[in-house]
């Protein structure tokens, strides 16, 4: 009998637990999910996790032979500590090698837009309408912008384990500075934040994104209208990027930006204009899992 898959997604409110059949059955035989508690600090986290994986062996009967983990950074492949996590907390510490330790068996690490990725792959979108692609590359666009690459069903990390990081690409200028200490990354104009800002650095109002979409739609504010063409115009330049480098089967769109429709429209015929090719066949997908890909695609580390 094959041995059910466990995932665990590390958020920075809640850790969320998963126990699934396997590839070929994604309905969970468990889930479930407790508060990360992050501000108390980097060995409480470790006993969360520890808590929940305890939690969910007592409610399943089962013993788990690996744990997949999605991360919100990555596990540096050199120094085997972590770094680019928005839970502070986490960088600079050897998440895997203290989580193995304390748990008593294998961890395999992939950051959320990864995990993200992998899940849409096997059990997601790209299951139901590409179920052939080779090369999937899985965006996530909310408070900040990520990536993932999947290639064959497997996560490609790379060798600094920052393949996928389009974030942090350079788009523009006009984005500004970003956290991580250059201006004008994806992040900083693609985001939800930055289309925030954008709206604001015209109006000297803030907005919330649902109500620049609503007001862009109506028409009736031309300052909401021009930050929507904005997006779909750098959506395309910035995505020309992945597809001229990575070329992909199919390109997968996370995240509360995501759920822009006119990305698919306006954003696909942007692309048009910059991709190195005289038309666009990659398809530019929305999502299937919804806040299950996380866990999801945690699981599916450890298939």
């Amino acid at each position: 009998m094959t041995q059910p898959l466990w995932g665990i997604d590390l958020g920075g409110t809640k850790i969320e637990g998963a126990i699934v059949p396997s590839l070929d059955n994604p309905q969970p035989i468990l889930r479930t999910r407790i508060d990360t508690e992050g501000h108390k600090g980097y060995e409480h986290i470790i006993g969360q996790i520890d808590k929940l994986v305890q939690t969910m062996k007592q409610q399943s009967g089962l013993q788990p032979a690996r744990l997949g983990l999605g991360t919100p950074g990555v596990l540096d492949p050199i120094l085997q500590t972590m770094k680019n996590c928005n839970s502070t907390a986490l960088n600079g510490q050897p998440l895997k090698k203290d989580l193995e330790e304390k748990l008593g068996i294998p961890c395999v690490l992939a950051n959320d837009a990864n995990c993200f990725a992998l899940a849409e792959t096997h059990w997601g979108v790209v299951k139901q309408q590409a179920p052939d692609a080779k090369v999937v590359f899985g965006i996530i666009m909310g408070t900040g912008v990520g990536g993932g690459i999947v290639i064959n069903g497997h996560v490609w990390n790379g060798k600094h384990g920052i393949a996928g990081e389009w974030g942090h690409n350079f788009l523009d200028e006009s984005g500004g500075p970003c956290y991580c200490g250059r201006t004008g990354c994806v992040e900083t104009v693609l985001s939800g934040p930055g289309l925030q800002r954008y709206y604001k650095s015209i109006t000297g109002s803030m907005l919330s994104l649902k109500d620049i979409l609503a007001h862009s739609l109506q028409g009736n504010d031309q300052a909401a209208v021009k930050t929507i063409d904005r997006l779909n115009h750098f959506f395309g330049k910035a995505v020309s990027v992945i597809t001229n480098m990575l070329d992909p089967d199919v390109i997968v769109v996370g995240g509360g930006v995501g759920n822009i429709d006119s990305i698919y429209t306006a954003g696909v015929e942007s692309l048009h204009k910059f991709i190195f090719n005289n038309r666009v066949d990659v398809q530019i997908l929305k999502p299937s899992l919804g806040d299950s890909a996380g866990v999801f695609g945690a699981a599916a580390l450890v298939a």
